[in-house]
């Protein structure tokens, strides 16, 4: 047994001992240490102030053995600056990304390029956890400072912190005809103070972006989860999560005194469960179909379930606007709330002049009424409106 014991002991010690750490204190350090990195290494970056590093992170680590990159303390290495490039782009598999600051950078597009704090590209099991984003800023309408991209697959992103980030979208899941992510796993995360964009519709501020093209790629299904997240006091964006994708789960969020709702703009079959919504205008807005909306407290807003109307209708729809259809609207609870539940809202408002007809070659008007929706087992207290037709 003796021998046995010595022998587990030996061989532990030969797998680890080919782990190294690696500390580094700049740019070009690490961009030497990327090139010989082996599962299980660890690099450490030490603590201090730094202007943007554009470092592309190609490495293999393994389920057992992930690579990681962190600071030397959690939260005492900081990156401030203008961003032209990704200052961090995980490419590899098994990679995760810990402990980092990120604090008043100003993010640019300059001509195809646009610089982000964060790009997760076509990474495989790569993570971006206890890191903090604050007072980040961008140049332009609808970039974002954290990317998953290209056809990365089990991504993870949590334990993060947003706060105070300026006209920027904070975490954008890119959707694209030739390559999108499956499986992405944003939870745990904290989104807070965020202040209305000054862009052009007061458009391209969410909190979380899931898809960007619902018209035409609706309906790929990201099967993205989004889940146990704290947004307060966001108000950058009609929508706080803006979901144009497929398949996508969103539970166990708490949102409290946001002006967006948590929106399912498009695509179709999410589940919508078991989140909590105190205060702002509205709660959960609907187009699509087959969606399943249960188990979400809802209070102290004019309008808690909006179910919209369209200018078409079924997966195989092209709308601008797609009606609600075929959706599952069961056991949420409601306090203090305007209207319930709205079964129909947004009727023949007109959209001629405001989309390229050309690209999205959609009806004009919104004016076919949600259809085929079950309305089961909803609980209302203190609401002047429980069930309202439109």
């Amino acid at each position: 047994m003796r021998k046995i014991i010595l022998f587990i002991v030996i061989l532990l010690h030969s797998k680890f001992g080919l782990c190294k750490e690696h500390f580094v204190q700049s740019e070009s350090e690490l961009t030497s240490v990327i090139k010989i990195l082996k599962p299980g290494d660890v690099v450490t970056i030490a603590n201090g102030s730094y202007k943007p590093w554009s470092t592309n992170i190609n490495a293999q680590g393994t389920a057992a053995e992930p690579i990681v990159i962190q600071a030397e303390t959690k939260g005492r290495v900081t990156f401030s600056g203008n961003v032209y490039q990704p200052i961090f782009k995980l490419i590899g598999s098994y990679i995760t990304l810990k402990g980092i600051n990120f604090n008043d950078c100003k993010v640019f597009r300059f001509g195809k390029e646009t610089g982000v704090l964060v790009e997760l590209y076509n990474s495989n099991n790569c993570r971006l956890t206890q890191c903090t984003f604050e007072k980040n800023s961008v140049s332009a309408q609808y970039i974002p400072i954290v990317v998953v991209s290209g056809n990365s697959l089990n991504v993870r992103i949590d334990s993060c912190k947003f706060i105070s980030n300026l006209d920027n979208q904070d975490i954008q899941v890119r959707v694209r005809k030739i390559a999108f992510p499956k499986s992405t796993v944003i939870e745990n995360n904290i989104f807070s103070d965020k202040s209305v964009v000054r862009w052009p519709g007061n458009n391209g501020g969410e909190c979380i972006q899931i898809g960007q093209d619902n018209v035409l790629l609706g309906n790929l299904r990201s099967n993205s989860i989004v889940r146990s997240n704290r947004f307060i006091r966001c108000k950058g964006d009609a929508e706080v999560i803006s979901n144009k994708s497929s398949g996508n789960t969103y539970s166990k969020n708490y949102f409290e005194d946001c002006i967006g709702e948590l929106v399912i703009r498009g695509g179709n079959d999410c589940n919508i469960v078991d989140n909590i919504i105190k205060g702002g205008y509205s709660g959960i807005r609907i187009n699509g179909t087959g969606h399943s909306v249960t188990g979400n407290r809802i209070s102290n807003v004019k309008v808690g379930i909006r179910l919209m109307y369209g200018m078409s209708t079924g997966r195989n729809g092209l709308g601008f606007y797609i009606t609600a259809s075929d959706c599952t609207i069961a056991d949420n609870y409601f306090d203090n709330v305007g209207t319930g539940i709205l079964l129909g809202d947004g009727k023949n408002v007109d959209w001629t002049g405001k989309f390229d007809p050309k690209r999205y070659p959609s009806r004009q008007r919104q004016d076919i009424r949600p259809s085929n929706n079950k309305v089961l087992n909803n609980r209302f207290i203190g609401t002047l409106k429980e069930v309202v037709n439109n």
